[in-house]
């Protein structure tokens, strides 16, 4: 049976007899190279400002591998379940996380330490680019859509193009080369930099916005983590 042929579950598979040579290479670990992991759904394609059309939902193979890898990792402690953390006086207000309220059915994943350390850094970016606690809800919402906030390396023949790191940004579009956009701040200053060229993107709601960035087949996909992302942002911030 040809590669492309394998079922959701023969994909996943993969996932789990590549789990313990990722964990002995750290680089592979960083960058989660997993043959049969495949993009969630969002296709980056370019730092541009024009959407797409609506296709088909995600691979399924994409889906089930992802799932396998990351469901029964160690929570973090942060945003999992519906879980609250109080908020410090210096941190940011649910209204400026979210000015718009949140668009349809959200979702929500336990996240485990390296998780929360690309969260971090996506944050951290915000602040450096000045774009803010609502443009940092932006972007973990974003990477939480396109690759469950993992930093994802090229996985071979189940790859979404030349797609790559938390945001799924190709090399061949413009946004880097493997090695910068697989950097998680190299990555985040992309995307907030491509942000900041959407007009009035802060009045926009966060899937208009995340999709004028990212032109993906699925726009309306990065309305579902607008709340965890909030969560997210609103404790590491």
């Amino acid at each position: 049976m040809p590669a492309l042929a394998k079922t959701a579950q023969d994909k996943a598979e993969l996932v789990t007899r590549s789990l313990p040579d990722i964990a002995k290479n750290p680089r592979r670990k960083a960058a989660l190279s997993i043959a049969g992991v495949a993009v969630l759904g969002g296709l980056a394609v370019g730092p541009s400002a024009f959407a797409a059309p609506v296709t088909t939902g995600p691979h399924a193979g994409a889906v089930a591998a992802i799932d396998l890898a990351t469901g029964n990792t160690v929570e973090s402690g942060l945003t999992t379940a519906s879980d609250k953390v109080p908020t410090k006086a210096d941190r940011p207000s649910r209204d400026e996380l979210i000015p718009h309220g949140v668009e349809g059915a959200q979702s929500r994943i336990p996240l485990n330490d390296e998780q929360v350390s690309n969260a971090k850094a996506i944050v951290k970016a915000a602040k450096e680019t000045g774009v803010g606690e609502r443009g940092a809800v932006i972007g973990v919402a974003t990477s939480l859509q396109e690759s469950k906030l993992y930093n994802l390396g090229h996985l071979g023949t189940y790859n979404d193009h030349d797609s790559e790191g938390l945001f799924q940004q190709r090399p061949s579009s413009g946004w880097g080369t493997p090695e910068q956009i697989t950097d998680p701040d190299y990555a985040s200053k992309a995307f907030f930099g491509a942000l900041k060229n959407v007009g009035d993107w802060q009045d926009l709601p966060l899937t208009a916005a995340a999709q004028t960035v990212q032109v993906s087949a699925f726009p309306y996909a990065y309305a579902q983590w607008e709340e965890q992302a909030a969560d997210i942002v609103q404790q590491v911030w």
